[in-house]
């Protein structure tokens, strides 16, 4: 069983940054970020694999960058710009072998 641990969410003004880190307890192959908006569904912002690999939502391209420590288990998500549509709960999840493993969130807010 691997834990994931989040920190670094907030209030922040539009336009603002937050960087969020999320560390596994154990080694995990991909690890990224979804995010899920009062009454919106769960949606992916950012994956980033172990072999080094980063993918992004299209409306946070340009804005967020995704790093990560293997040594540590740990990624990283940065948020540059952020606008009111960011907030959300932001989950860290991980996957290894055929299990997901889930953060338990770390709120994130944006005003205006």
């Amino acid at each position: 069983q691997v834990q994931l641990v989040e920190s670094g969410g907030g209030l922040v003004q539009t336009g603002g940054s937050l960087r969020l880190s999320c560390a596994a307890s154990g080694s995990i192959n991909t690890m990224g970020w979804y995010r899920q908006a009062p009454g919106k569904q769960r949606e992916l912002v950012a994956t980033f694999t172990s072999g080094g690999s980063a993918n992004f939502a299209d409306d946070v391209k340009g804005r967020f960058t995704i790093s990560r420590n293997n040594a540590k288990n740990t990624v990283y998500l940065q948020m540059n710009s952020l606008k009111p549509e960011d907030t959300a709960v932001y989950y860290c999840y991980g996957t290894t072998g055929s299990r997901t493993y889930w953060g338990q969130g770390t709120q994130v807010t944006v005003s205006s």
